[in-house]
């Protein structure tokens, strides 16, 4: 992050210390005194979910890239440079236009209370508003009814990828008061595509747009996407798209590809099958069971890999351990960094089965991040036989590969968004 964005961003948060509040009022009073830059932007991709979220947002983008459209992206939380939150028209903002955005928006709030999140979605709306394009992909915050870009009102589509239990301070303590909330998103009249889900939830959520008018296109019932030779077979009432593997690696991932042209279609803005192809082969979404080739990567023995993952719930867990039981072909060593009110044992239960180490560590400069004793602490009472302390990830990596037999292996860093930035920082750093 430049030091000036960063300096706007910290100003904001001293005199706005609430990060989210889930209310739409101080936005809605906010957007109205810009204009309502949230009203004059181009198609509308809204979507909403526990995981997956991002990686789907990735295919929206990547597909419609594909069809030669200028796409905006709204996302959060970045991981490196908090320019990574708005794209506008294909490109991340420039410096020079967030500052003078965060500025104007600023002004024109005058010091009326508001929390950062909503400061942050109101600056975006007014860059879309402002910059050309021919769609707009918006990923919800936390939750759905009351995020801060729920304020839009008539998007193309909505999308809801796979619900489970995460921000339950928040959200609530069961599946289905989580699954409603999420289901804010579900306007009238606006179809909405749905990611597989439990059978309790995906029933919730068919009631829930149903009364709405919203017709749902649901993932095994109305669409369908599956293994197919060397690629992925797409089915709906549209008719059938013969497509190859997507770039973003993990079978969790073809799912989030089916809801992402699921969306497209149910909205009218589905390109064909070439680009649609493409766009899948195109994408790209750091820390996503992503290869590391850099600085870190190269403290381990030859033929070793190490992969990163921000995946950091139960939910996450169980996607992270269906793709280990994959890798039996070497040993696999995890590197473990959570944040504070995780839910720690219950993200490593699915995966501690396929761990040859485990290894807990917090970082510098890691965001609320959970020391490194909790973590061993929440790793014995999900079953782990034993742990160890890091501390840091480079600490970790120089004993695993002290420690290294003749064998290759690959090691996994996960449990924490934040810990992924910090991770992805330290890779990319100069020798």
């Amino acid at each position: 992050m430049s030091s000036r964005i960063d300096g706007i961003v910290a100003r904001l948060q001293s005199l706005h210390p609430v990060l989210i509040d889930l209310s739409l009022d101080r936005l809605r009073r906010l957007l109205a005194a810009l204009g309502h830059p949230e009203r004059r932007l181009p198609p509308i991709l809204h979507v909403a979910g526990t995981n997956g979220k991002g990686s789907t947002c990735a295919f929206l983008r990547a597909i419609g890239e594909a069809a030669g459209l200028r796409v905006h992206v709204y996302t959060s939380p970045h991981l490196v440079r908090f320019n990574e939150r708005i794209r506008l028209a294909g490109e991340l903002v420039s410096d020079e236009a967030l500052e003078r955005a965060f500025l104007h928006v600023e002004a024109v709030n005058d010091g009326a209370p508001i929390t950062v999140f909503e400061v942050i979605t109101a600056t975006a709306f007014h860059l879309f508003a402002t910059t050309p394009a021919d769609l707009c992909v918006l990923d919800v915050g936390l939750g759905g009814r009351g995020d801060a870009t729920n304020v839009i009102d008539a998007p193309a589509a909505s999308a809801i990828t796979a619900i489970s239990m995460d921000h339950r301070e928040m959200l609530g303590d069961t599946l289905a008061a989580i699954a409603a909330e999420k289901a804010g998103i579900i306007k009238p009249g606006v179809p909405v595509a749905i990611g597989p889900q439990t059978a309790e939830v995906m029933d919730l959520l068919a009631a829930i747009a149903t009364e709405r008018g919203a017709p749902p296109h649901r993932a095994g019932t109305e669409w369908h996407i599956a293994r197919a030779g060397a690629g992925l077979r797409y089915e709906d009432a549209d008719g059938a798209l013969d497509l190859p593997l997507p770039a973003l690696p993990g079978a969790h991932q073809w799912d989030n590809a089916g809801i992402a042209i699921a969306a497209l279609r149910a909205a009218g803005l589905a390109p064909g099958a070439a680009a649609i192809g493409t766009g899948l082969g195109n994408a790209t979404w750091p820390a996503r069971m992503q290869r590391l080739n850099g600085r870190l990567a190269a403290r381990l023995p030859p033929g070793w890999e190490l992969w990163l993952d921000g995946g950091h719930n139960p939910g996450a867990g169980v996607v992270l351990g269906g793709h280990l039981a994959g890798w039996s072909d070497r040993p696999v060593h995890l590197i473990v960094g959570m944040k504070q009110a995780k839910d720690t044992a219950e993200f490593l239960r699915p995966i501690l089965p396929y761990a040859a180490s485990l290894w807990a560590v917090a970082e510098p400069g890691q965001h609320l991040a959970l020391p490194v004793a909790a973590i061993r602490e929440a790793a014995a009472q999900a079953g782990a036989r034993a742990s160890r302390p890091g501390p840091t990830v480079a600490a970790a990596l120089a004993q695993i590969a002290a420690e290294a037999g003749p064998q290759p292996a690959r090691v996994l860093i996960c449990g924490s968004l934040y810990l992924a930035g910090e991770v992805l920082k330290a890779d990319a750093a100069a020798g």
